[in-house]
């Protein structure tokens, strides 16, 4: 009986032969495919669990709404001249930002805007009695004040439509400076991708 130890070359083989299927299995797990011939880069495959990677985009309909009136209706004395001249309260739901503008087209003068807020953030958000909504910057009016002038037509003039209109605005769309009253809502207003209208009526 021999008691010769096996060379050194027939150890490595028997080595490769036991690990072989070991180190395969491993490598499957890291996107190697074995026994086909293919090679496949050797990254790990990840996967997230319990984060996002990306918002998704912003999605849902340009709304504006109001308790205190419905659309057609008649604006309560109370956000008029004639009463405390508080802002409506206002629901909406921006999903990209926007602006608004409230106007009264019948004025005698031509069309006469009595609120713009600009810089309204994305999102859902309504306002209290008397607020700018949320997140946005108020600019002159026609009558000159960055503040919300209610409802106000001369005597005799008969009933006026107030338009609460919501502007969608374009991605970091910048109102040139200096622009107030008709002018800022023109160029609100021709920037807009989407509008959305809410209409109180008022009588002198």
């Amino acid at each position: 009986m021999s008691s010769m130890k096996p060379a050194a070359s027939t150890l490595h083989r028997i080595t490769l032969a036991v690990a072989a299927p070991a180190l395969a299995a491993a490598l499957v797990g890291y996107g190697v495919s074995s026994g086909n011939g293919s090679t496949a880069p050797l990254a790990p495959k990840v996967t997230t669990v319990g984060r996002t990677l990306a918002q998704a985009p912003a999605t849902g309909s340009l709304t504006i709404s109001s308790p205190a009136f419905a659309d057609g209706a008649p604006i309560p004395v109370l956000y008029s001249c004639r009463g405390s001249n508080f802002s409506p309260p206002l629901d909406w739901s921006a999903p990209l930002g926007a602006a608004l503008v409230v106007d009264d087209p019948d004025a005698p003068g031509g069309t006469f805007i009595h609120w713009i807020v600009t810089g309204i953030p994305p999102g859902s958000g309504h306002n209290v009695d008397g607020g700018n909504p949320g997140g946005g910057t108020a600019l002159p009016n026609s009558f000159g004040d960055p503040v919300y002038d209610g409802p106000c037509p001369p005597a005799g003039s008969g009933v006026h439509h107030y338009r609460f209109t919501l502007y969608q605005l374009p991605s970091g769309y910048q109102l040139p400076g200096g622009l107030v009253g008709a002018q800022a809502a023109q160029a609100i207003a021709g920037a807009a991708t989407a509008q959305a209208q809410l209409t109180g009526t008022f009588g002198s």
